[in-house]
């Protein structure tokens, strides 16, 4: 079937459409992409370079900070750049590519996160077997799967929203392309897409989030029943402290975004609650592992006492 898109570009609206608040926006944005792009870089550099952190859970951390560095990039610099220009557009196939990367990377961090609950999961559980469980490569291989599936997920969405036809309006009520607000501006029957928007997208959100629930289950369980020391238990919670954390911080603004139905109404809504889940919580999982986690805060004092 051919192509009958009409549209060759799409001007994306933004955050606000008051003027004054532009630059301002601009400013605060740009410093929280740059403490993203910092924070998440220099774990992701702590996790490479340093033997102590090369162990199956810090693996997985540096996955996480790629794909939070990564995450940002694929709209903040576009929202940057629409702060300071007045003809906020962007081609047809620049929006199909954005909307891709975005679920993309974001059903990919999901997986992860489901992974690295059930590498708490096994650490805590079984951990005389964690060694032969938990090998580089089942670690390379569940890593590797995560990022293929995120990939393939997208790849649905981007062909399937990129064969509608847009003969009605080109402006964007958002920051950047995503399906929900793309198919508000196609013509003709969306309701295939729309489906696939919710079963298969709200699947890939909703799974990796009650896996993490059902390991969580499984490990307070085990520790009530196996451990008597307060402190132990204790310290063995305070590992999955802040992997619990980036789970509520990333998965509480996504479930509500895309398992309501589209409305009209509540496209306001949905861009400010996009700015939690990409703008916001990428630039803070680096904060919550660090302050967290004594092995990293270490590792970071030896990173700093290295360059100077």
């Amino acid at each position: 079937m051919l192509n009958q898109t009409t549209v060759t570009e799409f001007l994306l609206l933004g955050v606000t459409d008051i003027q004054v608040l532009q630059p301002f926006l601009f400013a605060v944005f740009l410093a929280i992409y740059s403490v993203n792009v910092a924070g998440n870089g220099a774990i992701l550099m702590m996790v490479i370079s340093d033997p102590r952190l090369h162990s199956p859970m810090y693996f997985f951390l540096g996955n996480l900070s790629c794909l939070d560095i990564c995450y940002s990039t694929v709209t903040l610099p576009k929202m940057l750049e629409n702060f300071l220009s007045t003809h906020k557009a962007i081609s047809f196939l620049g929006c199909i590519s954005q909307l891709h990367f975005f679920h993309f990377l974001g059903s990919t961090e999901a997986m992860l996160l489901a992974v690295m609950a059930f590498d708490r999961f096994v650490a805590i559980c079984k951990p005389l077997r964690y060694t032969l469980i938990m090998n580089h490569q089942v670690c390379t291989q569940m890593a590797l799967t995560v990022w293929i599936i995120g990939f393939s997920h997208a790849l649905m969405h981007s062909i399937m929203t990129s064969r509608l036809n847009f003969c009605a309006s080109n402006q964007i009520h958002h920051f950047f392309c995503d399906v929900k607000p793309l198919l508000e501006l196609a013509c003709g029957n969306t309701e295939l897409n729309q489906w696939l928007l919710n079963t298969v997208t709200g699947t890939l959100g909703m799974a990796p989030f009650f896996l993490i629930l059902l390991s969580y289950f499984y490990i307070i369980v085990y520790l009530f029943f196996k451990t008597h020391s307060c402190s132990m238990l204790h310290k063995a919670l305070s590992t999955c402290a802040s992997h619990f954390t980036v789970v509520v911080l990333l998965f509480a603004p996504v479930v509500f975004t895309y398992i309501r139905p589209t409305s009209s109404s509540s496209m306001d809504q949905d861009r400010m609650i996009a700015i939690m889940y990409t703008v916001v919580t990428p630039v803070l999982n680096p904060l919550i592992y660090t302050l967290r986690n004594k092995e990293v805060k270490g590792a970071l004092r030896r990173v700093i006492r290295r360059s100077l």
